[in-house]
């Protein structure tokens, strides 16, 4: 029993810890991302990760907002 109130007490915590990612774009998208978008100062590009796990990255001229979840 200790055990499974344990477990529960965790996962609620591990839950709590994640921030989520809304990249509003200046055509109107609104784009999700689980890790904080990073801005390649070399290329001047907006990189993240998207819901399937794949890297993109965007103008930073085309975002309009990032907003933490």
């Amino acid at each position: 029993m200790k055990q499974t109130v344990l477990i529960v007490i965790f996962a609620l915590g591990l839950a709590a810890c994640s921030s989520e990612y809304l990249i509003a774009t200046a055509d109107g998208q609104i784009i999700t991302t689980h890790e904080k978008p990073e801005l390649d100062r070399d290329t001047g590009m907006i990189e993240f990760e998207d819901d399937e796990g794949r890297t993109q990255q965007i103008p930073q001229s085309q975002v309009k907002q990032i907003i933490e979840r």
